[in-house]
């Protein structure tokens, strides 16, 4: 019995025995209202625009046993506030727990309550603080943990072993260092520490670690100031001067985004491996040279970004290879010569290609023949002897990593998105990855 409580009128939706509470406030108890269902499995509940009990909710007449393998999914959004409710995870079965998008306070190691069956906690875009929550050692289960956008910090002394932890999501949460329970996550898929203000060098243990499984690894809008090296199939490499030796080179990654950091040198060559990449975002570093005519040899590559660098030279025909391609901002260099045309290039307009003064050609309003030699850069440093310097102290072992999904990746994309009502997956793995193709970046310094 619920007491005292504004409850939503609950919808006359019923598919697959699913429960939706939403629509037009209403005050009344909810036990009426379910009452007339009785029995109904209970796959699903959702409240919206709910004032919260700290009392649990009594559901009499109403059967919440396990649907399949999937157990139950509680999901309460449209700006809730206070703290969390403990009866939130007291419910038997529990797989799933979706608070995001609210406005929840407290201490985050004190709110989080543990759940032996739980397997996703979805707790972005609230105001929890504190430190990171020690409870969830006990979620031997957990596969998701989504804690962007708060003021969560994490002590070097936290030690959790997650056994089964696929989906990390702690972008926009101030952290000012690598999170060193890493070392003990072995089983990544997704990882997402963007903006936050991790400044420095990548750690050691991190890109020494073996990552089997993970594919997607988002480090954008941080500060990190240091150089990459390049990679070769022969599981060796060598930073400034030194051999090291690595276990083995994954070539299947599909998403990087180092984005809106401080690394410099060239672009790598060598990219032109990851045979399964469709995601490149260099874009707001330091990266000088040429770009590399291998690139076009990216065949599943659908979005490049290497805008706000220090790239000079022309776009080379062969980048007209890329026959996916459906994104390309190379803006805010300094490259020169023609713009070439052919296949998805023909596709791309001004904003692909703003901010260099040297282009010309089509779709720009510069004609070719015009060039001013005064915008023509000084030469900077060469690709070759630059190579061996991009990104050094950080191997590409820790970026080039993941298991091979291949060409199914679009298809268990396209299945996450309707296994999870509402695409919430989809939109928390997205949320600020991809650019766009109409806004223009912000202005820059006088160089």
């Amino acid at each position: 019995m619920i007491v005292g409580t504004s409850l939503l009128l609950i919808e006359s939706v019923w598919v697959y025995g699913v429960i939706q509470a939403a629509s037009e406030l209403v005050k009344s108890s909810v036990e009426p209202v379910l009452e007339q269902y009785r029995p109904v499995i209970l796959a699903s509940l959702k409240f919206s625009k709910f004032t919260l009990d700290t009392v649990a909710p009594q559901f009499t007449g109403i059967s919440i046993i396990e649907d399949g393998s999937e157990g139950i999914t509680m999901e309460l959004e449209m700006q809730w506030d206070g703290t969390i409710p403990s009866w939130v995870f007291s419910l038997p079965l529990l797989s799933s727990v979706s608070l995001q998008h609210n406005r929840f306070r407290g201490l985050a190691d004190e709110v989080i309550k543990t759940n032996p069956t739980l397997k996703e906690l979805h707790l972005s875009n609230n105001q929890l603080s504190g430190s990171f929550p020690q409870s969830l050692v006990n979620l031997t289960n957990l596969k998701t943990l989504g804690l962007s956008s708060n003021n969560i910090t994490i002590d070097e002394g936290v030690n959790i072993t997650f056994l089964s932890l696929s989906s990390l999501f702690l972008s926009s949460c101030q952290l000012k260092d690598f999170p060193h329970f890493l070392r003990n996550v072995k089983t990544l898929v997704y990882l997402d520490i963007s903006n936050n203000m991790i400044r420095g060098q990548i750690p050691d243990w991190f890109s020494g670690m073996r990552w089997d499984n993970l594919w997607y690894l988002n480090i954008s809008h941080n500060l990190l100031t240091v150089t990459t090296v390049s990679y070769e199939d022969s599981l060796s490499l060598v930073i400034k001067g030194q051999d090291i030796e690595l276990q083995r080179i994954n070539t299947i990654m599909t998403t990087i985004d180092l984005s809106s950091n401080h690394f410099e040198g060239v672009i790598p060559k060598t990219l032109k491996d990851l045979s399964s990449l469709w995601l490149l975002n260099l874009s707001h570093n330091n990266l000088i040279g040429h770009i590399p005519m291998e690139l076009g040899q990216l065949n599943t590559l659908e979005a490049l970004d290497l805008s706000w660098n220090w790239l000079t030279g022309k776009i080379l025909q062969e980048l007209t290879r890329m026959n996916f391609l459906s994104f390309l901002n190379v803006s805010t260099n300094h490259l020169v010569g023609p713009i070439p045309h052919g296949l998805q290039f023909n596709t791309f307009e001004n904003d692909s290609y703003g901010r260099n003064l040297d282009l010309c050609g089509l779709p720009l309003s510069k004609p070719c023949g015009t060039s001013d030699s005064s915008h023509v850069p000084q030469p900077l440093e060469s690709a070759e002897e630059g190579e061996s310097y991009f990104f050094s102290g950080f191997s590409w072992e820790s970026v080039v990593i993941g298991y091979s999904f291949g060409l199914v990746v679009g298809t268990v994309m396209w299945s996450l998105m309707f296994k999870y009502r509402k695409s919430k997956w989809f939109v928390e793995f997205f949320d600020g990855l991809m650019p766009h193709k109409r806004r223009r970046p912000k202005k820059r310094a006088q160089r």
